[in-house]
């Protein structure tokens, strides 16, 4: 039987209504795509990883920031993320996709390696470890296989647009369907109140000035380091504290 081989998506644009430019924007002299990329290629369990990014021309950015990288990036669909991703990971041949959103910059490569070892070994469709949040918010980390989403595009979800716009919310809305595993935090990582996405100006500030106070001494540090440091700066809360998600469906 051929491997599966393991890639992971990240799916990044410039357009934001919240925070716009914000793959660009600059954390320690870094672009922040640049630092989720820089954290995710130490994940062991990755093969490649790409970028799907739009063919919108501010986007252009994107593109050359991960040939600087020496990443793969695939240009697709402004609004439709799921056709974008299922070409993206076409286009490098990926079995088993682990999915990371652009706002995500604070993924630990630990968390990746531990949810795709897991996927292989509990016989699932899919595993998320934000069904249930007991990981700190932009942990993220979603895993399925490219045979399944492709399907889901091509018939399954094609007139749902929240489906297109998010591309594992066919597998969450169907669990008669697809074996789902639910990826829990241990109690030592156990903070679903620390909100570390990037989606607000707010959530900017704090992600600065974390990076700023771990990354020039401990540029690979892990969720135990992030955690300790935040453990020992409860009052950071407060900079992002009424900040929310977006809900998948209006």
């Amino acid at each position: 039987m051929k491997q599966q081989k393991v890639i992971s998506t990240i799916e990044a644009r410039m357009a934001s209504t919240r925070l716009p430019g914000k793959s660009m924007a600059l954390i320690v002299g870094k672009p922040a795509l640049e630092l989720l990329i820089e954290r995710l290629q130490r994940a062991k369990e990755v093969e490649q990883i790409i970028v799907a990014t739009t063919i919108q021309p501010e986007d252009d950015v994107i593109e050359e920031l991960c040939h600087q990288l020496n990443i793969s990036c695939y240009r697709g669909s402004s609004d439709d993320v799921l056709d974008r991703l299922v070409r993206a990971a076409e286009s490098i041949n990926g079995d088993i996709i682990a999915q990371i959103t652009g706002d995500c910059i604070i993924t630990c490569p630990e968390i990746t390696d531990l949810a795709i070892q897991t996927f292989k070994t509990v016989n699932c469709d899919y595993l998320s470890n934000l069904m249930t949040q007991t990981y700190p918010q932009g942990v993220d980390i979603r895993v399925f296989r490219f045979k399944d989403v492709k399907e889901i595009a091509d018939s399954l979800a094609i007139n749902d647009q929240p489906c297109r716009e998010h591309p594992y919310l066919y597998f969450e809305e169907h669990p008669e369907k697809y074996e789902i595993y639910q990826l829990l935090a241990s109690p030592k990582h156990f903070r679903p109140e620390w909100r570390l996405d990037l989606d607000y100006e707010k959530d900017l500030q704090l992600l600065r000035k974390v990076f700023e106070d771990i990354y020039p001494n401990n540029p690979h540090f892990n969720l135990e380091n992030l955690i300790e440091y935040l453990d020992n700066n409860p009052e950071l809360q407060s900079i992002n504290s009424g900040m929310i998600r977006k809900p998948l469906r209006p």
